[in-house]
């Protein structure tokens, strides 16, 4: 799935550009964008910084309590202290978006494995089952309907 110009990606679109390395599963990609996303927030809420070299840095940051002002009257606010994350890009990725480094080619999905045989089996024994009973059913349906249908075409001709 393209992303155009200007537009940011959200998490649908990631985890549709992840799907190709994940056989096309949207719910193996969703579970691990969720599974990193979780792990990061976890983590840097605990006040640890997550470090992924290359790409950057996710760290706690603690914000003192301060004197704001009011932008429509102002009057002073008091703000409270606070903590919040910060992402610091990395020295590649920061490269990159400005152009002096070229990006690597992106990584190519892994080739599907061949399904068991056994799980084909298993199908078809099933479809041969429904196979040999559906004439049975459809028979019985049709011999109880006939009689009722020529009972009425006999009384509609004697009118």
């Amino acid at each position: 799935m393209p992303i155009k110009k200007g537009i940011f990606m959200n998490k649908a679109q990631f985890i549709a550009v992840l799907m190709p390395h994940f056989n096309d599963s949207k719910k193996d990609a969703t579970h691990a964008v969720d599974i990193v996303f979780d792990s990061v927030t976890r983590a840097v809420s605990k006040g640890d910084e997550v470090n992924i070299a290359g790409f950057g840095k996710f760290k706690k940051v603690h914000k003192k309590a301060r004197t704001a002002r009011n932008p429509f009257t102002g009057d002073p606010v008091k703000v409270k202290a606070k903590s919040v994350p910060r992402f610091v890009a990395g020295k590649e990725l920061k490269e990159i978006i400005n152009g002096d480094r070229k990006q690597d080619a992106a990584p190519k999905p892994a080739v599907a494995a061949p399904k068991k045989a056994a799980a084909k089996k298993a199908p078809k024994k099933a479809a041969k089952k429904v196979a040999k009973k559906a004439p049975k059913k459809a028979a019985k349906k049709v011999a109880k309907k006939a009689p009722k249908k020529a009972v009425k075409k006999a009384v509609k001709k004697r009118r």
